[in-house]
């Protein structure tokens, strides 16, 4: 598979398609250990090199499936692969709480759960926007560099907004930010920057939760525990973290119009990683995965040839004339 690398995460070899790693956690439904195992094991078999998580996923889960995962692997196999993990919805989304002693207890955690002295790359779990802008936050992210807790720090963000003061700031290496075809507001200049930067674009919701599937219909029942039952106002963390923000019935009918778009021989999933892939900038994308053949289908859309002008152009125009006016405001 592909690998991209940029500057500021010291050119390590990302798989522009990686493995994200809510569902193997919680939130989703449930996945059992051994699914969980053999999705990580399809994926990195696919060519993944990057493993997205978080320490929250699961209450840590997702972080101690992927450290044993890495641990049965060969060395030399193992030691090519990059995790990220993310520190701060643990506890109170106050700004005075993102302080270098709660990132001290946060990344002990972590290093704990996924079995390493020295974290690959730790980024502030969508905090609260002031956070991007204190001076003392990155501080004590440097802090954590020097005491080789971390390797490396960088964000996931909810705005364009809050990446564009991210990107300002020298050490920030890698930006997390929902990118899809439903969601396309970074493309002006969050991605031009990042570029321009060398910080990663980590594109994160890539299939708007499934959406961007075409497998969904209005009538789709999800389990109570999945977010995209509890959360799809935004009841329990940023709306925009389910189904991109777009209201669930628009997403359907928009969804089936993309479906149709899927070239010969691409699945509608499988487009819309490709659509994200051939963005300038984009370093990775994450999808996550249930199954071992989800993962090495999402991970199949790296080999898909680029889509062409024609196909671009039109899922432009799907965006701008069912999705703009819901999402573009907003983030």
């Amino acid at each position: 598979m592909e690998k991209r690398t940029t500057s500021r995460l010291d050119h390590r070899q990302l798989s522009v398609v990686g493995l994200g790693t809510w569902q193997l956690g919680a939130d989703w439904g449930q996945v059992s250990e051994p699914d969980a195992l053999a999705v990580l094991a399809a994926a990195v078999d696919s060519g993944v090199t990057f493993l997205d998580t978080a320490d929250v996923y699961g209450d840590g889960r997702s972080e101690r499936l992927i450290g044993g995962f890495l641990r049965g692997l060969d060395p030399s196999k193992a030691a090519g692969i990059t995790v990220a993990t993310k520190m701060g919805r643990r506890g109170p989304q106050d700004p005075a709480a993102f302080t270098l002693d709660n990132f001290r207890a946060w990344n002990d955690r972590s290093r704990e759960n996924l079995g390493v002295d020295t974290l690959d790359l730790v980024q502030l779990h969508c905090p609260p926007s002031a956070v991007y802008t204190t001076p003392a936050v990155y501080d004590a992210l440097d802090t954590l560099v020097a005491e080789k807790r971390i390797a490396a720090y960088g964000v996931s963000v909810e705005t364009c907004a809050e990446a564009l003061d991210a990107i300002a700031r020298p050490n920030v290496a890698s930006v997390q930010i929902i990118l899809n075809p439903f969601r396309r507001k970074p493309l002006t200049e969050v991605l031009p920057a990042a570029r321009e930067a060398g910080v990663a674009i980590i594109a994160r919701v890539p299939l708007a939760s499934g959406l961007l599937s075409g497998r969904y219909r209005k009538d789709t029942v999800f389990p109570a525990e999945d977010h995209r039952t509890y959360n799809r106002h935004g009841e329990s963390f940023d709306v925009g973290e389910t189904f991109s923000g777009v209201d669930y019935a628009t997403g359907v009918e928009a969804a089936a119009e993309f479906s149709a778009l899927a070239p010969a021989g691409a699945t509608p999933a499988q487009t819309a990683l490709r659509w994200i892939v051939q963005q300038p900038g984009v370093t990775t994308v994450i999808p996550g995965a249930r199954t071992p053949e989800q993962a090495r289908a999402n991970a199949a859309a790296a080999a898909l040839p680029p889509l062409d002008e024609p196909a671009l152009a039109a899922i432009a125009e799907l965006y701008d004339r069912r999705i703009r006016a819901q999402v573009h405001h907003r983030w």
